[in-house]
């Protein structure tokens, strides 16, 4: 098959909440052709055939990876689903595209990614928000020195959302790591997390998980059901800017803040301290072209296909992730307990990381500071 002028023939596999949206931006690319739908639930197919009179269902997964002219599946089913289904298209030649998370378990995620780098196919799990032109943008910040150093960041991902048996870690907490880790281009090396059961043994509502990076950087990530609104937030603060990003703002996501405090070297105050001083400077809100995040990444997905090159959601990112929630149930487990992640050394993004680390810089600075000034006591 030709694939520079023939669609990548794909089938989508679920249908529930988030199948629908697939459905409609595969349709709607010109690089995919949408071959049938795969769903076991009657109530569903039935949805999707009054909406599609035309295109194909079945309820059966070996038939869609029998068929030839299926290059692709894209997976919507629940995660504990995803290495059984995920691991049969793979060793049936087919490439992948399967949501968050890549798989419940860090063996899992392990055994899926070596087996598609060994087949030679596309695995990527599907972290739209990497595709979301403000992240992209304050993507551009970060790395352009815009910002300076990352010191910290803090999101929050609140609703009184849809229950999830596999909890709210699993659920909502991929979304803040992937932007995370697109944004810093750093592991993450530790994890601390605690959470609240309210409704169910075993099932967290509402997580609260910090990270640290190997470059020193420290992330905070509040997820939650129950919250009165809808709250998708996060505050980057640097040593040159600040940036808030609001993903409920449709015109104004961003906001870019030349706000921050630096050290004055020359006039030292009392009590051995250097003194503070504050900068508050302009607020810049820039302008965000609209783009449908899926429809991006379903391009990404099918160029990665076509030509070879690594998409931007890559499967190593998916097996982060995993680490980081599997270190976080750990940690929840262990009632709050710090948990370092252990991984061999090895390349897992694909920018550059910043040439000094923040935690050289911020020791070459206080090495820089002068002695503290003694004040004998009267």
């Amino acid at each position: 098959m030709n694939h520079a002028t023939t669609p990548l023939g794909v089938v989508v596999v679920g249908y529930g909440y988030w199948g629908p949206n697939i459905v409609r931006n595969v349709m709607e690319r010109p690089e995919l052709e949408l071959l049938a739908l795969c769903e076991m639930d009657p109530v569903k197919t039935a949805k999707f055939t009054s909406r599609y009179p035309g295109v194909p269902t079945t309820s059966s997964f070996d038939e869609v990876l029998a068929d030839p002219r299926v290059d692709a599946v894209s997976i919507a089913t629940p995660p504990r689903t995803h290495h059984k289904l995920v691991k049969q298209a793979l060793e049936a030649g087919k490439h992948v595209l399967v949501e968050k998370p890549l798989a419940t378990t860090v063996a899992d995620a392990e055994e899926l990614v070596e087996l598609a780098d060994e087949r030679g196919l596309v695995l990527m799990p599907g972290h739209t928000f990497l595709y979301s032109p403000p992240v992209n943008k304050i993507h551009e910040l970060i790395h352009d020195g815009s910002l300076g150093d990352v010191y910290f960041v803090t999101s929050a991902r609140l609703n009184l959302g849809l229950y999830n048996p596999d909890g709210v870690v699993c659920d909502l907490a991929p979304h803040d790591l992937s932007i995370l880790l697109y944004w810093l281009d750093q592991s993450v090396i530790t994890v601390t997390a605690s959470g609240c059961t309210v409704f169910q043994d075993g099932v967290e509502e509402t997580a609260f998980l910090t990270l640290g990076f190997e470059d020193g950087t420290t992330a905070n990530v509040q997820v939650s059901w129950l919250a009165p609104r809808k709250v998708r937030q996060m505050v980057i603060v640097g040593s040159k800017q600040m940036v808030q990003y609001d993903d409920t703002m449709a015109d104004e996501p961003i906001r870019i803040y030349d706000r921050g405090l630096d050290w004055n070297l020359d006039e030292p105050a009392n009590f051995g301290e250097y003194q503070l001083t504050y900068r508050s400077g302009d607020i810049v809100v820039p302008r965000i072209d609209a783009a449908e995040p899926l429809s991006l990444e379903l391009e990404d997905f099918a160029s990665a296909i076509t030509t070879g090159r690594r998409p931007r959601s890559h499967a190593r990112l998916g097996l982060e992730i995993v680490r980081v929630l599997e270190a976080a149930k750990a940690s929840i487990e262990a009632f709050g307990q710090p948990v370092e992640i252990l991984r061999e050394p090895a390349l897992v993004f694909a920018g550059e990381s910043r040439t000094t680390s923040l935690a050289a810089r911020r020791f070459a600075r206080k090495q820089a500071l002068p002695e503290p000034v003694e004040i004998e006591a009267a």
